[in-house]
């Protein structure tokens, strides 16, 4: 599946560990098109290991993560408004 992944992490004690760790296994699985925004495709098991990663450094009361479904890209079409760096270019 298709999957858009968007988080905000709250800058407060603590919160630049969970930024990077975020970030960091975000990386693992998706492709950072944006400051907090991946996208790529996911097997349901690979949304599943994703999933329980985030859980345990994303603190439930103070930071949110939201993930958008599709079954694939074509369904979402994506419009680029302003500075276009489409970082998934960079591939020889």
């Amino acid at each position: 599946m298709y999957v858009i992944l968007v988080y905000d992490i709250k800058s407060d004690e603590g919160g630049a560990k969970a930024l990077a760790k975020t970030f960091k296994i975000c990386k693992k699985y998706l492709t950072h098109i944006q400051n907090s925004v991946f996208e790529g495709e996911l097997s349901d098991s690979q949304l599943l290991k994703l999933r329980m990663e985030l859980k345990s450094v994303i603190r439930e009361d103070r930071d949110s993560l939201i993930v958008f479904k599709s079954r694939n890209e074509k369904w979402i079409p994506k419009e680029m408004w302003g500075l276009q760096e489409d970082k998934t270019s960079n591939f020889l």
